[in-house]
């Protein structure tokens, strides 16, 4: 809701893929969407492919765009500079927990060598796919970005492990579905092991080099970056 005035619009950019759960969109979209209503802003629903169309026909630009993380370099290569816009994941990396602290977590990804031992953590027991963002993607973006082979753990659900210092660095999911102070408490069993943490869009925008970009409506996570 302080991302973009009452009265404003924000354009939602959600991909129907293999992960959209058939006839829904996912919590996170749904819950932005609720938001932009609760704070009387318009929200419009697009796919990537339309997005830039769309963009193009609009009388005036939006006050954000939002997307899938998964689409993050076509939306920032879309969007012109003086748009402000980022990802679902980010923005509930902010309200489900903290996004200072998940920012600081993914610069740890610049140090990570083959063989490194990583913890991808999920909050739900979700039927993965052929191309699970968790399981497939960003292990195979982690694997491209050291340039060898790192070990990856994936905990689903409830599951936290106790031996978090065995880790070089932990990838959290959205949280959709914990609470904030649940999300609070594991961040701060990783700090107190002195772990590293991250989450999926601050770890993929990163990844995919846009890092800064996406960071751009929250300056204080920004800062944290650039330092």
């Amino acid at each position: 809701g302080d991302v973009r005035p009452s009265g404003g619009l924000a354009i939602l950019i959600v991909p129907i893929d293999m992960e959209a759960p058939k006839g829904r969109i996912i919590l996170p979209q749904v819950e932005t969407s609720r938001d932009a209503l609760d704070n009387d802003a318009a929200a419009l629903v697009v796919k990537e492919g339309e997005y830039r169309h769309i963009l193009d026909n609009l009388k005036n630009p939006p006050d954000i765009v939002v997307c899938d993380s998964q689409v993050v370099a076509k939306m920032v290569a879309d969007t012109p500079d003086d748009i402000k816009c980022t990802t679902f994941s980010i923005l509930f990396s902010r309200y489900k927990g903290d996004l200072i602290e998940t920012t600081r977590g993914v610069v740890e990804v610049k140090r990570l060598v083959p063989g490194d031992k990583i913890l991808i953590a999920e909050a739900c027991s979700h039927h993965a796919v052929e191309d699970d963002i968790g399981r497939v993607k960003i292990p195979r973006w982690l694997r491209q970005y050291v340039g060898g082979e790192v070990q990856i753990d994936v905990f689903a659900g409830r599951d936290y492990p106790d031996n978090l210092s065995e880790y070089r660095l932990v990838i959290h999911c959205g949280a959709c579905m914990l609470t904030r102070r649940e999300m609070l408490f594991r961040i701060h069993r990783a700090r107190q092991e002195g772990v590293a943490i991250t989450n999926y869009g601050v770890c993929i925008s990163f990844l995919q080099g846009v890092l800064e970009r996406v960071l751009s409506p929250f300056p204080a996570a920004l800062d944290v970056y650039r330092r």
